[in-house]
């Protein structure tokens, strides 16, 4: 069964995603859509291109692949279901929680496929660490961040993701997602604090953010995201899980760039701790972010024939927004926000 493609958003995700339909068998792009013509790469360049949405959806596609910025995500989703179309859309799914609802209530009216952009999800490594980090038991302390010192085209970049979502938002929902499938307890209240660190961002953004979250089963939860050019690239990229039994740690001490989109990913080796001693995994040959963004449409496609149930995905999608949204709104109210 071959699916006819919309992408809609043709940034740097919305590339990735339609070039990972270009290489598969299984897939046919039928329409590329941007507000303006851009500069796209060879393999890309023979596709339609529209400017408008509803000339896209016309073609009734199969499916639709939302990658445009975040506080257009619910409506183009609910749009492209409502066409009659299965849907990936980037993260976050939305820029509140009543939308991203909305958009997990569609799917399930209209019954069609819904799957969200946690790349890390689709990644062997990322994986193991989950499975390892599950086998010590909880209650866990995560222990994680990633900030970026963006300079150049990848800071305005951020500044433009700014424009309606703050880092701790748009970064923290992959690995607030990964607590989610750690721990099926439910987080019951948020902590947050942010700084804007430049006047280059709008006066109500913050470029610097941080938050605690605490689980029903007593587990903790620490995350931290900045970017721009003042970020320090010091332990910029934290990843431990801590249990009553030991630990998980990611160990790669080779990242270098913060910027670096591939590094964001990579897990390299993880030490895995207990207390009658330590364990170190070497995990080699991992994918990169194109690889990852194959996988990410190849399992959506996989889901829509053979019809897998992506509800557990939906509910985790909405779950991991909810934290960070609740922390975005205790940065700007200076109050803890109970869930």
């Amino acid at each position: 069964m071959t699916l006819r493609v919309v992408i809609i958003g043709l940034g740097n995700m919305g590339r990735s995603h339609a070039l990972a339909h270009h290489a598969a068998e299984d897939a046919e792009i039928v329409g590329l859509v941007s507000r303006s013509r851009p500069d796209l790469p060879a393999d890309l360049q023979g596709y339609p291109w529209f400017s408008d949405v509803d000339e896209a959806l016309a073609l009734k596609p199969d499916l639709v692949v939302v990658a445009t910025y975040s506080d257009s995500h619910a409506a183009l989703a609910i749009k492209a279901m409502e066409a009659g179309a299965h849907v990936f859309v980037e993260k976050p799914l939305a820029t509140n929680v009543a939308d991203a609802q909305a958009v997990v209530e569609k799917a399930r009216a209209t019954g069609r496929k819904l799957a969200v952009g946690y790349i890390l999800r689709h990644h062997p490594s990322w994986q193991r660490l989950i499975a390892e980090a599950r086998a010590l038991g909880g209650p866990y302390v995560f222990r994680m961040n990633l900030n970026q010192q963006s300079k150049g085209a990848e800071w305005q970049t951020h500044k433009a993701l700014m424009d309606t979502t703050a880092p701790i938002v748009d970064c923290g929902v992959h690995y607030v997602d990964v607590w989610c499938q750690i721990t099926d307890a439910k987080p019951v209240a948020v902590h947050g604090m942010g700084l804007r660190l430049s006047d280059e961002i709008a006066p109500d953004m913050y470029n610097y953010g941080q938050f605690q979250v605490i689980f029903d089963d007593g587990s903790v939860g620490w995350y931290e995201a900045g970017w721009g050019p003042m970020m320090s690239e010091t332990a910029f990229f934290v990843k431990d899980v801590v249990s009553p039994n030991g630990s998980v740690s990611i160990t790669d001490a080779d990242k270098t760039d913060s910027a670096d989109i591939d590094g964001h990913t990579k897990v390299g080796g993880l030490l895995v701790h207990r207390q009658d001693g330590d364990e170190m995994i070497a995990l080699d040959e991992e994918p990169g972010h194109q690889e990852l963004c194959d996988a990410e449409q190849a399992y959506l496609r996989r889901a829509i024939v053979e019809d897998i149930d992506l509800t557990r995905h939906m509910e985790d999608a909405v779950r991991s927004l909810a934290i960070c949204l609740a922390a975005d709104e205790s940065v700007r109210t200076g109050q803890r926000v109970t869930l």
